[in-house]
């Protein structure tokens, strides 16, 4: 029995260190997931933030290439609004379901700065619609414009503890004459 009380000690280090690797390692482990679970989240909320700007910014650009055709804009590749119907129908179709993946996985601020963008898009579409011809105000909403999405990309930037990023504003050459 004495020989057995000896190693007794031995044996509670030996099932204490036991103990304590697995815990160490369960931790570990634990804190491992939540890392790479918070990544691939970011990941995605990055993606989706993306695919948003990029599906919005494909009826912008049909948007200044009407107004260049209606004589409001210097965009060198008019487009008339028959032609763009269907592309601006296309583009509103596929900015949809972006536009649903940001509600489910966007920041508050960065689905506000969305929606605020998306809003003045929507009245640049309903200003060419009209057929009007008037570069001052036709300006004037691209600027709304311009400042609508820089608000986006600095939400979105905020968001993703990202530093901040270029106004994306720089000078439009005129057409030539």
């Amino acid at each position: 029995m004495s020989a057995f009380i000896q190693q007794l000690p031995a044996l509670i280090g030996v099932v204490i260190g036991a103990l304590g690797s697995y815990t160490a390692i369960m931790r570990s482990d634990r804190a491992r997931f939540r890392r790479e679970r918070a990544a691939r989240w970011e990941e995605r909320r990055l993606e989706v933030y993306a695919d948003y700007a990029r599906s919005l910014k494909k009826s912008v650009t049909l948007n200044y290439r009407v107004a260049a055709h209606l004589g409001n804009d210097p965009h060198p590749h008019p487009l008339s609004p028959e032609e763009a119907a269907p592309l601006l129908a296309a583009a509103s179709d596929g900015r949809d379901p972006s536009g649903e993946a940001l509600l489910m996985l966007g920041s508050r601020e960065a689905v506000d700065g969305a929606r605020a963008w998306v809003e003045v898009v929507l009245e640049m579409e309903g200003f060419l619609r009209e057929g009007r011809r008037d570069p001052q105000a036709w300006q004037a909403l691209l600027a709304r414009q311009r400042e609508a999405r820089r608000d986006y990309y600095a939400a979105v930037r905020d968001d993703m503890a990202l530093a901040p990023g270029h106004s994306g504003q720089w000078r439009v050459l005129p057409p030539p004459s």
